[in-house]
């Protein structure tokens, strides 16, 4: 009897450790969520069948699919913005996605909700660039990028377009703007399948 229950308690467990689901908001070095680097824009509409897809692009007679795209969830919230490496290609893969929704969050727990502290604690910023009203920050070994108002930063600092900002010039409570993800494509080899299980 202690037999049975032990094997029934083990087989359960793999059973479940079999059929654990990616979290659907996790992002990797190679994945948002659902999405893949590998994927195209034509894998859109089967990768968020059950979410709204709102497209945004100016071609005439464009495909839903084809240029960029908002993402929103069932009850309305705006998840992702998912755009393509060329406007006029469905077959085109994407190359940048913002991200919306601080569901989304890396695997060191980054989030768009996150402060700049997070940041430095989770992550080394590999450089900053300096735009007119913001600041993009790049994180090492990371697909993630950073935009954060200058509003935010000391005032010698925020209207200044050609000042050299470093990161501990950045406050620790500045919040994210735009959180990113960009994406260099390589073509693979083989073509993507995306049956949704």
């Amino acid at each position: 009897m202690k037999k049975s229950i032990l094997f029934i308690a083990i087989a359960g467990f793999i059973l479940a450790s079999c059929t654990e689901e990616k979290d659907p908001f996790l992002i990797t070095g190679d994945s948002v969520g659902k999405i893949t680097k590998e994927m195209r824009m034509k894998h859109v509409d089967s990768i968020f069948a059950e979410d709204s897809i709102v497209k945004l692009s100016r071609v005439k007679n464009a495909l839903d699919t084809q240029g960029e795209v908002e993402i929103y969830s069932k009850e309305g919230e705006k998840l992702l913005l998912i755009s393509p490496e060329d406007e006029n290609d469905p077959e085109s893969y994407i190359d940048n996605i913002q991200v919306f929704d601080s569901r989304y969050k890396t695997e060191k727990g980054l989030t768009k909700a996150s402060t700049f502290k997070d940041v430095k604690d989770n992550y080394t910023v590999e450089k900053v660039e300096n735009a007119i009203n913001s600041v993009i920050v790049f994180l090492k070994d990371s697909e993630v990028y950073l935009t954060i108002d200058k509003k935010q930063l000391p005032e010698n600092l925020r209207y200044n377009p050609d000042a050299k900002i470093e990161a501990s010039q950045i406050p620790n409570e500045a919040t994210i703007k735009y959180f990113m993800i960009g994406w260099d494509i390589e073509e693979p080899d083989y073509e993507i399948s995306t049956d949704q299980e």
